[in-house]
């Protein structure tokens, strides 16, 4: 086999027929190294029988996160948890009905909060993704007919390449036979 069957979908500028319903398109499906492609609209690549869309390796990993958004998650949570206890404190001195203590409060809050809104540096995130083209793996009988078609077109290419070396055909005229006696 001279390739396999996963194909990349690509946008190009030039439209040109389909090869299922010959209409003009612009997408097309293309091998890795380009030995074969094929021009294909994009509603054949929804039909399950034309082609299967290969699920991306990249999606799957970009699921996995990375240990600074682990620590970030972590510090987030226990600011949260700092608030919350500030914010009960909080309560119970209120209840207690003491000025001197809710004036120290506030001041204490103030100081809390001006320390709490000063965020910390935030690392630069992942960058992005890079979309990659999505990868399509034709049904058997279409890959086989374009497996047939590449091998054809590799065979007239070997033939007309053997062809100079081949000897010609006779041009003299035929001599009728002669008769042996035996």
């Amino acid at each position: 086999m001279s390739f396999q069957n996963i194909y990349y979908k690509r946008a190009v500028a030039t439209a040109k027929a389909c090869y299922v319903c010959y209409r003009p398109t612009t997408t097309v499906l293309a091998t890795i190294n380009t030995v074969d492609f094929l021009y294909t609209c994009p509603s054949h690549l929804t039909d399950f029988n034309f082609a299967s869309r290969i699920p991306d390796e990249t999606a799957k990993s970009g699921t996995i996160v990375s240990a600074e958004e682990i620590e970030k998650v972590k510090r987030e949570w226990e600011e949260k948890q700092a608030r919350k206890k500030a914010e009960k404190e909080k309560a119970k001195t209120e209840e207690k009905g003491k000025e001197k203590d809710t004036e120290n409060k506030k001041d204490e809050n103030s100081e809390s909060s001006k320390e709490a809104s000063p965020k910390p540096a935030t690392s630069p995130s992942a960058p992005p993704v890079k979309p990659t083209h999505e990868r399509y793996s034709l049904h058997r009988d279409f890959f086989a007919m374009r497996q047939l078609e590449h091998k054809k077109r590799r065979q007239a290419a070997q033939a007309k390449s053997l062809a100079p070396r081949l000897p010609g055909a006779p041009t003299g005229p035929i001599s009728p036979p002669t008769e042996d006696k035996y």
